[in-house]
């Protein structure tokens, strides 16, 4: 199978061009990024081609194409590969507006093509335990659920509004509304939020608390900020603590690591899953198989609706209603 990536902006797109090269059938053939230094530096690493213009790889006979472009950038690089009938994976938020994300999810359905958003958590070992935990009935109906999803502020782009839709809330909030959804089959139904600029320089929110109300009545909060510091040993957090009427169960994603205490400070020696590898290579299954994916684009839909009226809800300073 023949894959290519669009654009290197977002970090990940390094995990992923590193999981395409270690499965077996599979070649990374090209890498589009108009921004040539970054692009050209990029295809070296991995082997690959370097196309300045993203047209010309999905002109090339390739099957799939990741895009870790600029979130502003998802909508018309889904919607050139779907026309070319390139299967996708689509890094999170699936675009940085609703009305976009939506028409991606319909042109990618008209031309007959997977259009999966990377939610790389589902991935992660204690995140599919608390699944099976929770699915049992061992803690009993659910009740409430508190999450965190706090990082560093990754600055460049992602601080531009005009390119990433906006700060933390629609970089961080997506990731843990999908799997609460994952685990209880449930939408969000209101949103309340507050949000705010109290830590960068950066004129965008850099922190955000959400409270929201699933249609099964479960309500769940969330921390969201960029709230970790450079010196932090890592980038962030996910976490659950998922409350239940026989039981609690707490949960950190990121717990699969040892504390390194030197003169350099404290850091975390990660030896737990990659998450990305696994992301990568369900989609590469699921375009094998010409099955649907297992995260769909109406997932990274339904994530990008909460984060988005989180924002409203901030600024109308009341709840809102999807």
């Amino acid at each position: 199978m023949k894959v290519g990536i669009i654009s290197f902006a977002h970090g990940h797109a390094y995990g992923y061009a590193e999981a395409l090269t270690e499965l077996e059938g599979v070649e990374l053939v090209g890498i589009a990024d108009e921004d040539r230094e970054r692009g050209q530096k990029a295809a070296t690493q991995f082997n690959a081609k370097h196309y300045v213009d993203f047209e010309v790889l999905l002109d090339q006979d390739i099957d799939a194409v990741i895009i870790t472009s600029e979130n502003s950038n998802h909508h018309g690089h889904v919607v050139a590969a779907a026309r070319k009938g390139k299967h996708i994976l689509c890094e999170k938020p699936l675009s940085a507006t609703v009305d976009d994300a939506k028409e991606m999810i319909a042109v990618c359905k008209q031309h007959n093509v997977i259009l999966q958003t990377a939610f790389p958590v589902r991935f992660n070992t204690p995140i599919i335990k608390a699944k099976e935990i929770i699915e049992s009935g061992e803690l009993g109906n659910i009740m409430a659920i508190k999450g965190t999803n706090r990082g560093t502020n990754p600055g460049g782009w992602f601080v531009d509004k005009s390119k990433s839709g906006g700060g933390a809330v629609i970089d961080h909030t997506v990731h843990v509304v999908d799997i609460i959804r994952w685990y209880m089959g449930s939408d969000v139904k209101e949103v309340y939020a507050e949000i705010g600029n109290l830590i960068s320089d950066y004129d965008i929110d850099d922190c955000g608390i959400l409270t929201m109300e699933f249609d099964n009545n479960v309500f769940a909060t969330l921390d969201c900020s960029w709230s970790r510091t450079g010196n932090y040993p890592t980038w962030g957090d996910v976490t659950l603590e998922i409350v239940g009427t026989q039981g609690t169960l707490s949960v950190d994603a990121f717990a699969q690591k040892t504390d390194v205490y030197s003169n350099d400070g404290a850091q975390w020696d990660y030896w737990g899953d990659n998450m990305d590898s696994a992301l990568v290579a369900d989609f590469i299954s699921s375009v094998r198989q010409g099955k649907s994916p297992s995260i769909t684009g109406e997932d990274g839909l339904k994530a990008l609706e909460v984060a988005v009226a989180a924002y409203e809800s901030s600024k109308q300073k009341e709840p809102v209603i999807l």
